[in-house]
């Protein structure tokens, strides 16, 4: 971290109210670019067998605002999320962080880079202690070389470093107390709020938080939420999936639509919420239709009709 962001808390070169007035200006369609895109993916499909979870044409993701991306459960939001941090391969496609590629490179990779992400069901390490998942999460550790482990003055004052940034994100997240307790022994939003702290372990620009309030308590949530736009205020992009849409119109920037792996809609949080494809996509085509009073008849004397047909059935 170099001097401006821990002066600031802001990542340096990001000015978060201009990004998020950039988008003021964006037609909100399906696809559209962005004034300053930090994830770019295009033509990116996964299928499994004969079911194709995401078709995703183009998708942008705007730097330094909050951009949450929804849709009905089966829609292919986690698979898009895997197949952009490399926990999972696409058929066809390519998607680059920063205009750099990330097509093959593994996780742990992509996670160096700058992109990190956290996960629906949380990935603590159960058997180790909270600061023990802290500093896991810390990058290019010397004493990770075996040769190097051997000899404490090569990575002593680094992982004093390592500790000193844990217990400031600690703090920062509530978690202070629980410090030396095994991270198995925490409750569920607290498992959330350890994960999303670790993730900082990297000093990230893009954070994806895959339904970070699943699971999570009301007592916690608002808590959460803090943290999340906190993300956004220090300078980092997040893109975040999310059914809560009370939360989604509460935090995010942008919204992103998904429903049977694609990008349907695309747009503020309002104009989102009212459009007919989102509506659709949750609801199904029609749903609000009004019956004139004819239709109305014809429905009722059909299933009366099939009422008294497997009556005769069971005579």
């Amino acid at each position: 971290m170099d001097a401006e962001q821990e002066v600031t808390g802001r990542t340096p070169g990001v000015d978060v109210e201009a990004s998020r007035r950039a988008l003021a200006g964006i037609e909100p369609t399906p696809g559209v670019a962005k004034p300053d895109p930090i994830l770019v993916a295009d033509s990116v499909t996964r299928t499994f067998g004969g079911l194709t979870a995401v078709d995703v044409a183009h998708l942008e993701v705007q730097r330094g605002v909050i951009t949450a991306l929804i849709g009905p459960n089966g829609a292919g939001k986690t698979t898009l999320f895997n197949l952009l941090t490399g926990f999972d391969r696409p058929d066809t496609g390519t998607w680059s962080f920063n205009g750099t590629s990330l097509g093959r490179k593994p996780a742990y990779k992509v996670a160096r880079m700058g992109m990190v992400r956290t996960f629906q069901l949380t990935k603590v390490l159960s058997k180790l202690t909270v600061i023990e998942n802290m500093r896991v999460g810390a990058t290019a550790q010397r004493g990770e070389s075996l040769l190097a482990a051997m000899v404490a003055p090569l990575w002593r004052s680094q992982e004093k470093a390592n500790t000193d940034r844990a217990d400031n994100l600690l703090e920062r997240f509530l978690l202070a107390e629980k410090r030396e307790d095994f991270a198995g022994s925490l409750s569920g939003g607290q498992r959330k709020l350890l994960e999303m702290a670790r993730s900082l372990m990297t000093d990230p620009e893009l954070v994806m938080l895959d339904e970070p309030m699943a699971g999570v308590n009301p007592a916690l949530k608002q808590s959460l939420l803090g943290h999340v736009k906190s993300l956004r205020d220090e300078g980092r992009t997040v893109l975040f999936v999310e059914h809560d849409m009370d939360m989604v119109r509460d935090i995010s920037d942008w919204v992103v639509v998904m429903a049977q792996g694609k990008v349907v809609a695309e747009g503020p949080p309002d104009t989102v919420m009212a459009d007919p494809a989102v509506v659709d996509a949750y609801l199904g085509a029609h749903h609000d239709a009004e019956l004139t009073f004819e239709e109305e008849e014809k429905i009722l004397a059909e299933a009366e009709a099939e009422i008294q047909k497997e009556a005769q059935g069971h005579e």
